[in-house]
């Protein structure tokens, strides 16, 4: 009798765990859902994608973020540091898993991908990625402090060995949202259109799937509710809203 009660209790317990589980985690089950890797830009953590982050996951998406330092380390450091941790998270998921990132983040994703496969890889979103990079990198090229304590920044300009223009043309469905934001402060690094930091003609990539501009600064872009939509209408469909506009 008493191992009967033992029994049932054990499996009371584990009633009420399974329930409180679901309650506190909103009902989701994380075992079915897609998963979203999601990467944070220069200078940044992954506080900086809290919004983002949270809208990817009202729609349904297991956001699994990748974090790093941009201070006192080089590009070749960071993309070890990265690729470590998504290899961690991803490589063999059974799930589909998609990939997104802001500004820097985005070309670190295609740096990963350039040297790795994830098993069931599903789409990419670069927002405000600088895909042929920046003339503000141009500009503080040669600047000792910015050398010194942030060289990765330096490694984002418009030359051949820049990391932009180091990267291969994608093997995968990617899609890119530009930023722009009405500022001619800037007209003597950035000429044209941009969003304050990359001109809207360096985020287009060769072989994107697909390209749509939102009125957003580039560092707000993470903040910015029209960037969520597009970015999770391109992961569902393989295309951006256009007609949401």
């Amino acid at each position: 009798m008493k191992k009967t009660v033992s029994i049932l209790t054990v499996l009371l317990l584990s009633i009420f765990l399974s329930m409180a589980f679901a309650t506190w985690s909103g009902g989701k089950d994380f075992s079915k859902q897609e998963v979203v890797v999601l990467l944070h830009g220069l200078g940044r953590s992954n506080i900086a994608m809290w919004r983002l982050a949270g809208r990817l996951e009202d729609a349904g998406y297991d956001v699994q973020q990748v974090g790093f330092s941009s201070i006192n380390t080089t590009t070749d450091e960071v993309i070890v540091d990265i690729s470590q941790q998504i290899n961690s998270c991803c490589s063999n998921e059974k799930r589909s898993v998609h990939l997104v990132g802001h500004s820097l983040g985005g070309l670190l994703i295609r740096a990963y991908l350039q040297e790795n496969r994830i098993t069931n890889l599903g789409r990419v979103v670069l927002i405000g990625t600088p895909n042929s990079g920046t003339g503000i990198a141009d500009h503080f090229k040669g600047h000792s402090l910015v050398e010194l304590l942030v060289p990765i920044a330096t490694s984002l300009g418009t030359d051949k060995e820049s990391l932009p223009n180091r990267l291969e043309a994608p093997y995968y469905p990617v899609g890119v949202i530009a930023g722009v934001y009405d500022n001619d402060r800037n007209e003597d690094y950035l000429p044209g259109r941009d969003d304050g930091l990359v001109p809207v003609e360096s985020t287009k990539l060769e072989g994107m799937r697909d390209f749509i501009e939102v009125e957003s600064g580039h560092s707000m872009m993470r903040y910015n509710e029209d960037v969520a939509k597009q970015t999770i209408h391109f992961l569902r469909q393989g295309e951006f809203d256009k007609a949401g506009q």
